[in-house]
């Protein structure tokens, strides 16, 4: 689904706060099963006299979030939360992105957080309305608005 580029309507920060805030429980909830997953395996290996490490757990917690959103932003362009708050990320041109596009925001995402949040931010002060990790992947939030006919 395309979104028209001269019909973009930036969410601006707090719209984006509050859809990330949406997620942040579905993040936890998902961290939530694995962790209780990973302790139950663990206890049927003690029991067996396996001893087993934390690294399957620790690799859960970094892919499951980055298998949620690369796969909620490839597939439609929506997160729950951003579902919930009417946002979609798209390209400049207002198409889908791609697998890549997802992978580098992610990550820059994170970045964006661990700098004490400054790339979220900036959203506030850009133009544009373009936090970095938009900016460093090629992409841009919008919201969606109903059409009047």
């Amino acid at each position: 689904m395309q979104t028209r580029p001269d019909r973009f309507v930036h969410p601006g920060l707090w719209r984006v706060l509050a859809a990330i805030f949406y997620d942040s429980w579905l993040i936890g909830a998902l961290i939530l099963l694995g962790a209780t997953a990973d302790t139950f395996i663990r206890e049927i290996l003690a029991t067996r006299g396996i001893v087993s490490h934390y690294l399957p757990l620790q690799l859960y917690c970094l892919l499951a979030p980055l298998g949620f959103f690369v796969g909620f932003w490839t597939h439609g362009g929506q997160s729950l939360g951003m579902r919930a708050w009417r946002i979609r990320l798209v390209t400049p041109q207002g198409g889908p992105v791609t697998t890549l596009q997802a992978i580098q925001r992610y990550f820059a995402a994170i970045f964006s957080w661990l700098i004490f949040g400054l790339g979220y931010l900036w959203i506030a002060l850009d133009p544009t309305q373009r936090s970095w990790h938009d900016q460093l992947s090629g992409t841009r939030l919008v919201t969606l608005t109903t059409q009047r006919h």
